[in-house]
């Protein structure tokens, strides 16, 4: 009786398929903690320029990029060009930038906002009309459509 070693082609057969099924279920579980974690990052990054705009605007002064001190983000289309701030003469107004750059493919065009009421409270809006494979998963706690 001879002893073999080794592994058959069938045992070969069912780690591939073990490996496939495992690949193929993770994937886009890996693929979905990535987008949320851009998303907040994107939602962190913009609200740290309430507090700069709350100055600005309790001194009457514009709310320009330069005058809040952006920095545009690698996920996001924003430049020093095109301010990502509003103030109306009512006291209300919006900080809002637009993913794209090096984001997730899933969040090109997604609208992040925060809306300032004239009272002074800040709301998170998100506009998806823009990014085509939005997920309600995605959206962060604290946030609305």
């Amino acid at each position: 009786m001879r002893n073999s070693t080794g592994f058959t082609l069938v045992e070969l057969m069912i780690v591939v398929v073990v490996i496939g099924i495992l690949t193929a279920t993770t994937i886009p579980i890996y693929q979905g903690y990535i987008v949320k974690t851009q998303i907040d990052r994107a939602v962190g990054e913009l609200s740290a320029y309430k507090t700069p705009f709350e100055e600005r605007a309790g001194s009457n002064g514009g709310v320009t990029n330069r005058d809040i001190g952006y920095t545009p983000s690698n996920l996001t289309t924003g430049s020093q060009v095109s301010d990502i701030a509003a103030l109306n003469s009512d006291g209300s107004g919006w900080l809002q930038v637009i993913m794209g750059g090096k984001a997730h493919p899933n969040l090109a065009g997604l609208i992040v906002r925060f809306e300032r009421s004239s009272s002074g409270v800040w709301e998170c809006v998100f506009d998806k009309s823009a990014a085509a494979t939005w997920k309600s998963s995605y959206l962060p706690s604290g946030c609305r459509l």
